[in-house]
């Protein structure tokens, strides 16, 4: 086991023939990570930093707003599809806030797991067959994690690794590893579906602000139909009331339709992301079991 670690030692420094030769995928996350480009404090992993995305919906719904009245209410045809958003009361543009809020913060999430999957792409560990991982070659697999990305704690696969291989080295006991794999998995699981938890209120809420804006538009009609009936019992005049009351109930009802298909994209829109990390946590583990697991031994030098 000496030999193979004086080899392992002897590759790394070799300019050439070293599998660690290239830093091309070097990573930086203080530098890429999006929110830290914005200027604002990034969340760990895929979670995002709710002020930064609450800014981007706010304007994205002013942005939305002013293209309906500059643009689209010039057009005759599409009068009534912008009459949904701006004359159906308060309703509609809680709902559209909320709306590009929620995309933002799945945009933002997407960004940020597709700098973490790069952190598969980085040759932490030697792939040659007859490499094995042991106290001693530990610590040269840490050193090298250390120099691929600025902080192995902003990445999920490198964090792993990082944990494990602590582990081996500072205590020497390889039948702990893979028990700190599994934990560690199970945490960053948890993890990830916790940068859920407001996207789901925004799911639930939406609909009901549609539902809230459909009673209120209600109300308004059999307010209006009530008091024409005080004031005339003519026939005539109660069929031109009934006319308003079904006009107001069609305008109700339109602010449930925004609220349902607005509720409908996002939820889509979560559920294609949450399949793209698991699938990366998939991912995660299979690397943690093939580089880690699968290349311990028990002995030690």
């Amino acid at each position: 086991m000496n030999d193979q670690s004086a080899n392992f030692a002897a590759t790394r420094a070799a300019p050439s023939a070293s599998p660690f030769d290239s830093i091309s995928h070097k990573l930086n996350w203080s530098r890429q990570d999006i929110e830290q480009r914005f200027g604002f404090r990034g969340g760990r992993f895929t979670s995002v930093n709710k002020m930064l995305t609450f800014l981007i919906g706010v304007f994205l719904t002013v942005a939305f707003y002013a293209g309906l009245l500059l643009g689209l209410q010039r057009i005759p045809e599409a009068q009534r599809y912008v009459s949904m958003f701006v004359e159906r009361g308060l309703c509609p543009y809680f709902i559209m806030l909320l709306f590009f809020w929620a995309m933002a913060m799945l945009w933002i999430k997407s960004r940020k797991l597709s700098l973490q999957a790069r952190a598969l792409n980085l040759e932490a560990v030697p792939q040659t067959p007859d490499f094995e991982l042991t106290p001693s070659t530990a610590r040269h697999v840490l050193d090298r994690v250390h120099q691929l990305v600025d902080n192995p704690a902003n990445f999920v696969l490198l964090n792993r690794v990082e944990r494990a291989l602590s582990n081996l080295r500072n205590i020497g006991q390889v039948s702990d590893v893979s028990s700190i794999l599994a934990t560690q998995s199970a945490n960053d699981e948890a993890q990830f579906a916790s940068g859920y938890t407001l996207l789901n209120g925004f799911i639930w809420a939406t609909p009901v602000l549609g539902f809230i804006g459909t009673v209120i538009g209600l109300s308004q009609a059999i307010a209006g139909f009530g008091l024409t009936l005080q004031a005339s019992g003519e026939l005539s005049g109660i069929k031109q009331s009934l006319q308003g009351v079904t006009a107001g109930l069609s305008t109700a009802f339109e602010v449930t339709l925004v609220a349902l298909l607005a509720a409908l994209i996002i939820h889509m829109r979560t559920t294609f992301l949450q399949t793209r990390e698991a699938t990366f946590l998939d991912a995660c583990s299979d690397y943690c079991h093939k580089s880690i697991s699968a290349r311990l031994r028990l002995k030690s030098e």
